[in-house]
């Protein structure tokens, strides 16, 4: 039974995370909203910027990464290196 518990516990924290990730947010002061489908609701990533100097030598680590945000509605990405801030709203 404690297995079962604790799988529900782990399902809680997953959903709970997924749902921190999308929302609303505001970049340079500005409201963010989608330039193909005018849509204001995105989920929030973090991908890495390769370099191939980098990436050659084994030392991705040494690279920066940067904030995405996913379209809820048409799946554009936008890239920002500062960033995003969540409504608090959302």
């Amino acid at each position: 039974m404690g297995d079962f518990i604790d799988g529900l516990k782990r399902g809680k924290n997953a959903i709970q995370q997924a749902m921190d990730r999308r929302g609303e947010f505001r970049a340079g002061g500005k409201q963010v909203v989608c330039p193909h489908c005018s849509n204001g609701l995105f989920e929030k990533g973090e991908a890495q910027m390769n370099t191939q100097g980098a990436t050659f030598l084994g030392l991705d680590w040494l690279n920066k990464s940067a904030s995405l945000l996913v379209c809820t509605n048409c799946g554009l990405i936008q890239w920002f290196i500062i960033q995003p801030e969540k409504n608090q709203k959302s």
